[in-house]
C-alpha cells in the first residue's frame, strides 16, 4: 500500500506517517558515508528503539481507536484508522528491509577494518573454548527458558524482549517448542579475544544457538533450530482508582502493568518454521489488528546503540570538548555574574554544568531560602537530584514539581522522587489532567532586607546524559519580571484552581494559542501595511491543525515562514493558494535537534521566544509549557545566529514538503554542516 498523495482536499500530513518520514531520516544516517562506520550502526539502533516507542504508543493508539469501532478519520488527518494500521505496517516492513540491507553493508564495511561479526557457524577452536567458559559463568545464571506445551498456557512475553524459538524434532517426528529469553543483563555484543590484527564480536542470540545441546541436553531430539521473535506491548499507562494508594505507587504499578499490555507488534525470523510460527502466534493470541512484521535473523536492533567501541577512534565521531560561556566562570559565583546580566546557554556545544553549578551554590549559600524546580527526565545518576537534596539537608525549602509520567523514564523519576520525599523536598506530582512539561527553576535568596530570586529557564530536560547529545537553550537570569512569573507557575502547582495571569511568560495550557496567534497577527497586519511579515520556528514537531491553520492563513496573506523541524510535521509547505510562502527544513546529524525557538519579525525588531513547547495538541492544551521571551540584545543575537546556521545547512538538512521524499536540500553554496558549524561558532566567540 503507498502512502497517499497530497491533494487540496487534504491540508495535513497524517501523523504517524510523518513520524515514519523522520525515522526514515534516522536510517538515513546509517547509510551515509560521512558518518564514522561504528555510528552507523548506533543510528541503526536509534531507529530500531525509535520504532518500538512508535508501536508502543503511536500504533497502540490507533489500534485502539479501532477496537472501539471508530473511523478516526477526522483526527488520523483525513485516514481511516484501520487503513493507517495497514500502512503503517506496509511502511515499516519496507524500512525494515533496507535497515537489514544497510547492515548487511555495514557489515561488510567492517570487515574491511579488520573487524568480524560471526556467528554460530564461523566459530574456531580457540574461539569455542572462550564461549563455553562465558557461556557457563555469565550467561547460563542469567538464562530464562521455557519449555511450551498445549497443557500449560504460554506466560506473558515481556514487552520488547528478544526471544529465541526453539523447535526441536524428536523420535518420531514429534516436535517440541520452547522459548529461550534473551538476558537483558549481560551485553548483546561479546568481544572475543583478539586474533592478530583482528577484532571478532559475536551476539549472544548465536552464542545461545551455539549452545543450544547445552541448554537442552534432558532432551532426546534428532534436530534443533533457534529463530528469534520479539513482541511489542502497547505502552500506554493505566491507572488504578485506589484511594489507598499514593501516587507514587500508582505510577509504579502502572509500569510494572506494561509489561503485559495488548500486544501491537509482532517481529519474527522469516526463515523461521511455518509450523513454529503458527504455533507460537496462536498461542499469544496474535490478531489481524496486530502489525505482523517478518525480519531478518536478528531483532532488538536498538542495542547497536551501544555497540562496543573496540578502542577505534577512527570509526566514532570526534567527541567534542564542551566550551565555557564566555564571561560566566564556573570558579566564581553564579549569583554573583547573574545578578549584572542575562546568560544562555547552548548545550551541547556548551557545558551542562553551569546548571549543576547554580543548583550546587544554591544548596550551599546561606542567603538563599527556597529553590523551586521543574524535572522531567532525570538522568541515571543525577547531580540535579543529589544537589536538591543536599540543599534539603541545609534547612532549605526545596519544591520540585516532578512528573512522574514522562514516558518509558518513569521508574527513574519514581526512584528519585522517593529519595528525595525522605530527604525532606517538597514533592508536587504535576496538575490532574495535566503533564508539566516547562523546564524551569527560581531561587529567593536574601539580599539584606530584601529577597532577591535568580532563575533559569530551558528547552530541555535537567539531565547531565542528554545535555550531551540534545540541543537546548538555557538562559540564566534575575529578571525580577521573568521570575515573578516563574513564581507564580508554581504557585499554579499549589493551587491551580486558580488561574493566575503572566505578564512576560506564555504558559500552556490557557494562554499558549491565543499569544501565539496574536504574534502571527500581528505579522499579518504588517504585510497589510506593506511591510514585511516574517515568522522563523525551530521545534520537534508540529501536528496541532489549528496551529497549522494559523500558519496557513499567514502564509496565504504574504508573511513569510521559515521552519526548522526534526520530527512530525503534518503541516504541508509549498502549495500554491495555501502554504506557498512556507519552507521546512530538518536536520538530523550527530547530535539530536530538541531546543525550540519562535521568532516573530515585528517589523525590524525581533520578538523571540525559547519554549518546552512543540506545536502539538498536547503541548498547547494538556500540558504546563513555558514560552520565555530574550529581553537582552546580545542574548538574542546569538539566538538568531545559530538559526542562521542551522537554515543555512546544506549538508544535513532535509527539505520537507508534499513528496515526503527526505531529499537533501541542494545548492551552489559553501558547504555548511550546521553542528559543527554552530560549535566552531561558540569556539571562535
Amino acid at each position: 500500500m503507498t502512502i497517499p498523495e497530497v491533494s487540496n482536499n487534504n491540508s495535513y500530513i497524517n501523523r504517524e506517517i510523518s513520524w515514519l518520514q523522520f525515522n526514515a531520516r534516522v536510517l538515513q544516517e546509517a547509510t551515509d558515508e560521512k558518518v564514522p562506520l561504528i555510528e552507523r550502526l548506533r543510528f541503526l539502533g536509534i531507529f530500531s528503539n525509535n520504532l518500538d516507542e512508535f508501536f508502543k504508543v503511536r500504533y497502540a493508539t490507533v489500534k485502539r481507536i479501532v477496537e472501539a469501532g471508530k473511523g478516526g478519520k477526522n483526527e488520523l488527518g483525513g485516514i481511516r484508522a484501520k487503513e493507517l494500521l495497514e500502512i503503517i505496517t506496509q511502511i515499516v516492513i519496507k524500512q525494515q528491509s533496507e535497515s537489514v540491507d544497510i547492515l548487511n553493508d555495514i557489515d561488510k564495511l567492517l570487515k574491511a577494518e579488520n573487524i568480524y561479526i560471526i556467528d554460530e557457524t564461523q566459530i574456531d577452536d580457540v574461539q569455542d573454548e572462550f564461549i563455553r567458559e562465558y557461556f557457563l559463568k555469565i550467561i547460563s545464571p542469567a538464562l530464562v527458558t521455557i519449555i511450551l506445551n498445549d497443557s500449560i498456557v504460554l506466560p506473558n512475553l515481556k514487552d520488547s524482549a528478544a526471544y529465541l524459538a526453539v523447535r526441536m524434532l524428536m523420535s518420531g517426528d514429534n516436535k517440541q517448542f520452547a522459548l529461550i529469553e534473551i538476558p537483558k543483563s549481560v551485553n548483546r555484543f561479546i568481544v572475543l579475544p583478539k586474533q592478530g590484527d583482528k577484532d571478532h564480536i559475536i551476539m549472544v542470540d548465536d552464542l545461545l544457538r551455539h549452545c543450544l545441546g547445552d541448554i537442552f541436553n534432558i532432551f532426546d531430539y534428532k534436530a534443533v533450530s533457534a529463530h528469534m521473535i520479539k513482541i511489542t506491548r502497547d505502552g500506554e499507562l493505566d491507572f488504578e482508582s485506589d484511594l489507598s494508594k499514593s501516587f507514587i505507587e500508582k505510577i509504579s504499578d502502572s509500569v510494572k502493568h506494561r509489561e503485559v499490555g495488548e500486544p501491537v507488534r509482532f517481529v519474527y525470523d522469516k526463515t523461521i518454521h511455518k509450523e513454529t510460527l503458527r504455533y507460537l502466534m496462536s498461542k499469544m493470541g496474535i490478531d489481524d489488528t496486530d502489525s505482523i512484521i517478518p525480519g531478518g535473523r536478528y531483532h532488538n536492533r536498538r542495542d547497536y546503540m551501544g555497540f562496543p567501541s573496540l578502542g577505534r577512534k577512527d570509526l566514532l565521531y570526534d567527541k567534542i570538548e564542551a566550551l565555557p560561556i564566555k564571561n560566566l566562570s564556573l570558579k566564581n559565583s553564579i549569583f554573583g555574574a547573574i545578578a549584572k546580566k542575562d546568560y544562555l546557554l547552548h548545550a551541547p556545544y556548551q557545558t551542562f554544568s553551569y546548571v549543576v553549578k547554580f543548583l550546587r551554590e544554591a544548596a550551599l549559600d546561606p542567603k538563599v531560602k527556597t529553590i523551586k524546580i521543574t524535572i522531567y527526565r532525570l538522568a541515571e545518576i543525577s547531580h540535579v537530584a543529589s544537589s536538591l537534596i543536599n540543599a534539603a539537608i541545609n534547612g532549605k525549602s526545596v519544591t520540585v514539581s516532578i512528573e512522574l509520567r514522562a514516558r518509558f523514564d518513569e521508574q527513574a523519576n519514581i526512584n528519585y522522587a522517593q529519595q528525595m520525599k525522605d530527604e525532606g523536598v517538597n514533592l508536587i506530582f504535576g496538575v490532574v489532567g495535566l503533564k508539566v512539561h516547562s523546564k524551569m527553576c527560581v531561587i529567593e535568596r536574601q539580599e539584606g532586607k530584601k529577597i532577591k530570586r535568580y532563575g533559569f529557564i530551558s528547552t530541555g530536560n535537567f539531565n547531565e546524559s542528554t545535555a550531551k547529545i540534545y540541543t537546548d537553550y538555557t538562559l540564566f537570569t534575575s529578571n525580577r519580571k521573568i521570575l515573578k512569573d516563574v513564581n507564580k507557575i508554581f504557585n499554579f502547582f499549589e493551587t491551580n484552581y486558580r488561574i493566575y495571569r503572566y505578564k512576560h511568560l506564555i504558559v500552556s495550557p490557557h494562554y499558549t494559542k491565543n499569544a501565539v496567534f496574536k504574534l502571527i497577527n500581528a505579522e499579518i497586519e504588517n504585510v497589510k501595511q506593506g511591510r514585511e511579515g516574517l515568522i522563523r520556528l525551530k521545534m520537534n514537531s508540529i501536528s496541532s491543525y489549528p496551529m497549522i491553520d494559523k500558519l496557513y492563513e499567514a502564509s496565504r496573506a504574504g508573511v513569510k515562514i521559515q521552519m526548522i523541524v526534526r520530527g512530525i510535521c503534518c503541516l504541508i509547505p509549498g502549495i500554491k493558494g495555501m502554504s506557498e510562502n512556507i519552507e521546512v527544513i530538518s536536520v538530523v546529524d550527530k547530535f539530536l535537534e530538541h531546543s525550540r525557538i519562535y521568532i516573530f519579525g515585528n517589523n525590524g525588531n525581533s520578538k523571540l521566544y525559547i519554549s518546552s513547547a512543540d506545536w502539538m495538541t498536547r503541548n498547547i492544551e494538556n500540558r504546563v509549557e513555558v514560552s520565555c521571551p530574550i529581553y537582552d540584545e546580545d542574548i538574542k543575537k546569538e539566538i538568531i545566529d545559530t538559526f542562521n546556521i542551522s537554515w543555512s545547512d546544506n549538508v544535513k538538512a532535509r527539505v520537507l514538503n508534499d513528496s515526503q521524499e527526505n531529499e537533501y536540500l541542494k545548492n551552489d553554496k559553501d558547504k555548511v554542516r550546521s553542528q559543527f558549524a554552530i560549535y566552531d561558532y561558540y569556539l571562535n566567540k
